[in-house]
């Protein structure tokens, strides 16, 4: 980072500060109302508290993403990489989706690959995950569900007894590395032997300069996903929104380096065997068993790391239920953990104890966000005061501090994420969240430990009826507003403007939340990338080369400049090539498209040997995701995207062979001039010009004649469709495609055809 950007930062951080310390001290002092009621009391103190915790966490989160803490990744000679055991942990989930899996860790690149030793790690102890093992050429570990009472926990541990690699590589069952992964990640554990040299190179460490204490622990690497999450989907916002997950493990985590408090997250991690065994392996009785481990690892002493590079990909919750469950966990066990674990008596450094201070402050957003909601309403709806001041207090105290916050949040956040989609997401889960968290915080555990699914839903249900509660809350903010608008028309109560700001924005939140309830259709079974690769397409008769647009699991989009005849009715051979991979599947023509003068086929994959769907596979998923990376992120387009195109009717089209529109003057066997309007290949149209013969001779030359049979009469406009009955034979022709090229070239220049018809 540079110089000026730190300073630009720090300065930004304390003027945030001191305006938001200002702001708090005002609110705590003079503005809560203690002669109006007990009600109107408590609800005050709560709003004040609300902001005022919300104000620390963001400020733990602020110092920690005002400086680069991400260590460089040392150069290392390759006799150096160790032994490294891979867990891949599975429990209920399917071979299909841990073939993936596997198959991008045995693609990944090593210096000597015969130290690299991967297993799965299967606590159901299933023969079809065995058999699966097997034909991979990986481990099996294998657990018995009555002889494991510790989840993922057991499982893991298991492994361990059973292994003794010097690190542990964990992944989920849906986390697909890269096969750069083991390059950028093994590094870094060779920080405290490496230092650079006068000329910035790396070098090996004097044995007087190795310190000792340092050690490395693990390595974190960002949790990605290469589908869109149900926040971007279900809100339209898939091209604009970055994953929501993106911005705690790409900058928060990473911040939380300066006080070696990154949290492990159970998968894309790199772990020493050496740190785990000193914290007792992974830690059981708790059901974010990785974020205990984690703490225990850095109460030890290690040092550990977390990296902003995606270098794994896997399968992001896709319906609301799964995620419910999947942030109930998160938030539980983090509560758990830290109640359980004593971590104020460990031997965390004390930065460390107040990073994860605010891990605990972070779970209590949700019921902060109710009180945000509630508390205009409790004014406007129910004549409870909640706050007392002045306009000028608020035009000269709270409005200075809310735009710094919101600005500091916005520099610091690296445009991943800002304020108000902050907002939205905490408003449309807070509902489900606070009693849960409230249980656990009070002692009242989840014991029973639920995997989030793993599979990929396609939904068409709605789930509307969760949006019970935003909708109440709606109708309330509503009316508040209504009487908000109406004191100010009444009584020129200036004031009211910071209560109609606030209750439009809780409105805009809200219904947001219920869009996102309204969920949205997902017709699609994998994900699409999009990406240019070079294919080729090999018939029978012929081979074109052609760009991809975009690839999936099941199939791919392929562009070509011209549009060509390729058979429909039987498969076709695809060869397609990226970095050291190359791939042969068979495949079949599902439409074929006019996009921007190319010609789009999309090619679904029927069937491929092994040797080539595990190349194919790499080709998909050995790449960064074409998901957002920055916010993009506007008010109007998110309303517009929510109403317009949730209502727009989806079509669809099962055209096969390449619909071309032509507008050529052409003449019969029997010398009529008839206009085609367009053609592909198997039939063809032509415009009404009193031309009324059921069977057509089309002579293009000497050699080649279209033989045409009547299919349909448009009864509007009399345009006859004819079908093309020799269209097998002369698909392929070359001089068709010559006249069709010079038919379409042509019809870009010519606007008549009338004076062409003489030359036909």
């Amino acid at each position: 980072m540079k110089k000026s950007t730190k300073l630009k930062r720090k300065i930004l951080l304390v003027g945030a500060g001191v305006s938001s310390l200002i702001y708090i001290g005002w609110r705590m002092f003079f503005t809560i109302p203690v002669d109006y009621g007990l009600i109107s009391f408590i609800a005050g103190l709560l709003l004040v508290t609300s902001e005022a915790v919300g104000i620390i966490e963001a400020f733990s989160h602020y110092r920690n993403l005002s400086s680069d803490k991400c260590p460089e990744k040392p150069d290392i000679p390759n006799y150096w990489y160790p032994h490294v055991d891979v867990f891949i942990a599975t429990h209920s989930e399917s071979t299909e989706l841990l073939y993936k899996t596997i198959n991008g860790c045995i693609h990944m690149d090593y210096p000597d690959k015969s130290k690299v030793h991967v297993y799965i790690c299967d606590d159901s102890d299933r023969l079809e995950m065995k058999l699966l093992a097997k034909k991979m050429g990986i481990g099996y570990i294998g657990i018995k569900p009555e002889d494991n009472k510790h989840a993922k926990a057991g499982n893991i541990n298991n492994a361990l007894s059973k292994t003794d690699s010097p690190l542990i590589v964990t992944f989920d069952a849906d986390m697909i590395p890269r096969s750069d992964f083991l390059m950028e990640t093994i590094p870094y554990f060779y920080l405290p032997l490496m230092k650079k040299d006068e000329n910035k190179n790396w070098v090996k460490r004097e044995k007087d300069e190795i310190d000792e204490d340092y050690k490395i622990g693990f390595i974190q690497t960002p949790q990605s996903f290469y589908n869109p999450d149900l926040f971007q989907y279900n809100l339209f916002a898939e091209q604009n929104i970055p994953n929501e997950q993106d911005y705690f493990f790409k900058e928060v985590n990473v911040g939380r380096n300066r006080t070696n408090s990154p949290i492990y997250a159970g998968s894309n991690t790199v772990i020493s065997r050496q740190a785990l065994e000193e914290a007792g392996g992974i830690t059981v009785g708790t059901i974010t068993e990785d974020f205990a481990t984690g703490m225990k690892i850095q109460a030890n002493g290690y040092r550990c790391y977390a990296i902003p590079k995606v270098l794994a990909n896997g399968l992001a919750p896709t319906d609301f239920k799964s995620l419910l469950k999947q942030r109930q966990r998160w938030g539980r066990g983090c509560v758990q953990t830290l109640r359980s674990f004593k971590f104020l008596f460990s031997n965390l450094p004390i930065r460390s104890k107040l990073s994860y201070i605010t891990c605990l402050l972070y779970w209590g957003t949700f019921f902060r966000r109710f009180v945000y909601i509630m508390s205009p309403i409790l004014y406007t709806v129910f004549g409870l005061v909640v706050v007392e001041c002045s306009f000028k207090e608020l035009l000269f105290i709270w409005m200075p501090s809310y735009i710094l916050y919101n600005y500091a949040l916005r520099v610091l956040s690296g445009k991943i994420r800002n304020q108000k989609w902050s907002n939205i997401v905490d408003t449309i889960i807070f509902p489900y969240m606070i009693i849960p968290i409230f249980l656990e915080t009070i002692g009242i555990k989840l014991k029973k430990f639920a995997v989030t699914p793993k599979n990929r839903v396609s939904s068409k249900n709605t789930e509307i009826h969760y949006a019970i509660p935003h909708i109440i809350l709606i109708i309330a903010t509503l009316i508040g507003l209504i009487f908000s608008i109406e004191d100010i028309i009444k009584y020129k109560a200036i004031g009211g403007l910071v209560l109609v700001y606030w209750s439009i924005m809780n409105l805009y939140f809200l219904i947001m939340s219920v869009f996102f309830m309204c969920s949205r259709v997902n017709y699609r079974n994998e994900e699409r990338y999009y990406t240019k690769l070079n294919v080729e397409i090999h018939t029978k008769n012929d081979m074109l080369k052609g760009i991809t647009s975009d690839i999936s699991e099941g199939g791919m989009a392929i562009i070509l400049d011209t549009p060509e005849y390729i058979p429909y009715d039987e498969d076709i051979d695809i060869r397609i090539y990226y970095l050291g991979y190359k791939a042969s599947v068979k495949g079949s023509i599902a439409h074929v498209a006019n996009v921007k003068d190319k010609w789009k086929y999309s090619v679904k994959i029927n069937h491929t040997d092994e040797k080539n769907k595990r190349e194919y596979y790499q080709i998909v998923y050995d790449r960064d995701h074409t998901l957002p990376t920055k916010m993009k992120s506007n008010t109007i387009k998110e309303l517009f995207n929510n109403t317009v195109k949730r209502v727009k009717s989806t079509t669809f089209s099962n055209r096969k062979l390449p619909r071309i529109p032509l507008g050529v003057l052409v003449r019969t066997s029997e010398g009529q001039s008839v206009e085609i309007i367009n053609f592909n290949y198997e039939y063809i149209l032509i415009r009404n010009n009193n031309y009324n013969q059921d069977i057509m001779d089309i002579n293009l030359s000497e050699d080649l004649t279209l033989k045409c049979k009547i299919k349909s009469i448009n009864e509007e406009n009399g345009n006859r469709l004819y079908h093309i009955e020799n269209w097998k034979d002369i698909s392929n022709n070359i001089e068709l495609k010559a006249i069709l090229l010079g038919w379409i070239n042509k019809t870009e220049k010519t606007t008549t055809y009338k004076e062409e018809a003489a030359n036909v």
